[in-house]
């Protein structure tokens, strides 16, 4: 537990040098014909192996906040139980999905947002901001609940020199807020969109899209200039001018366009796949980070895993950058009132399997 906790993202490496090693992430929503709501995201950090895993909380189970001083802070009980996938500690679980259709996840926002800082006198009702996601997943079963809930509380920095994180909070009604702690203060922006990256904040973010406002699905069409007849290259030309490179706001853009083009499925399984198929573009690979002469990480990929919630239905799924395979849990077969507390890898082989197609 003593070990460099900002490490976990990157947090503290990449503020303190000031370099990047693709602390990223991006989140994307869309919505079945049968009115399940898919949440799906990315997680990256290109530092190193997050040794990620997935955990299965019961309800009742109990664990401490933790504090900047090394003490253990307020004690909180699981009300529901839930399923999600930890990053570096088991109880910093960046993404996950409670029994009652609550669904939470943080991401990193570095340079942006400001927490109070830890006091002493406040200890009982403050929590580590790397500890938000499974305090909320336990305690609530809607966005309202969560809103609420934060309010009454403290969260603080683990380490002062950390970066700090904002979060997407969705409920089965479909509404989706993404909260950031701004001078100290909570403020909560109903997610219409449904997409989140990381720095500049979400109100920036949202309103940058409107420099894309002659982004369009299919082609453009042909045209004169002069005396000159313009005639796209091929399909997909009114897409021009997407930004490409992986940073938050390009990727902002392109997965807000690539959501709101993307055909609406009719069940929640065939919006899951739709939503892998869209994060697929937003998978960074190892090396672009790294500038010339830097040891590069021996890790397959920068995007250490995928998720996929179906919030309507109870399902969370992933992949990893150890397998492509899609896998999922179904929360409606866990009995979450006898199930024992389990950390399991997210794989236990750190290779890609690989099937060979055999030819009668």
């Amino acid at each position: 537990m003593k070990r460099n906790l900002c490490f976990l993202l990157g947090l503290a490496g990449a503020l303190i040098a000031g370099v990047s090693r693709s602390e990223a992430c991006t989140g994307i929503t869309l919505q079945a014909g049968d009115g399940s709501w898919v949440v799906a995201r990315t997680i990256e950090w290109g530092g190193s192996n997050l040794n990620s895993r997935y955990v299965v909380v019961p309800r009742g189970y109990a664990q401490h906040a933790l504090l900047p001083n090394g003490a253990a802070g307020m004690l909180f009980t699981a009300r529901y139980g839930y399923v999600g996938f930890a990053v570096e500690e088991d109880q910093f679980v960046a993404e996950g999905l409670n029994e009652a259709g609550l669904s939470a996840g943080l991401f990193y926002f570095p340079g942006y947002g400001q927490y109070v800082p830890f006091e002493e006198q406040s200890a009982d009702r403050s929590i580590a901001d790397l500890q938000l996601v499974p305090w909320l997943l336990g305690n609530c079963a809607t966005v309202e609940e969560a809103m609420a809930a934060i309010k009454e509380i403290r969260v603080v920095a683990l380490d002062p020199r950390a970066s700090t994180v904002h979060w997407r909070i969705a409920d089965k009604s479909g509404r989706q807020v993404v909260l950031e702690i701004v001078g100290g203060e909570p403020r909560f922006y109903e997610n219409e969109l449904g997409v989140l990256t990381n720095s500049p904040g979400f109100e920036w973010q949202t309103t940058n899209l409107n420099n894309y406002v002659n982004l369009m699905a299919g082609s453009a069409s042909t045209h004169k200039f002069g005396r000159v007849q313009l005639a796209p290259f091929g399909a997909g030309s009114g897409f021009l001018g997407l930004p490409g490179d992986v940073t938050p706001p390009s990727r902002f853009v392109r997965a807000a366009f690539y959501q709101t083009t993307a055909p609406q499925y009719q069940t929640g399984v065939e919006t899951v796949v739709e939503c892998f198929q869209i994060l697929n573009n937003f998978d960074i690979p190892i090396g672009i980070e790294f500038g010339a002469g830097e040891q590069v990480t021996d890790i397959p990929s920068a995007t250490q895993w995928t998720s996929a919630t179906d919030i309507t239905n109870g399902m969370i799924y992933y992949r990893s950058m150890y397998n492509s395979a899609i896998r999922c849990f179904d929360l409606n077969k866990i009995r979450f009132d006898r199930v024992k507390y389990q950390v399991v890898p997210l794989d236990e082989v750190t290779q890609q399997p690989i099937v060979e197609v055999r030819v009668k």
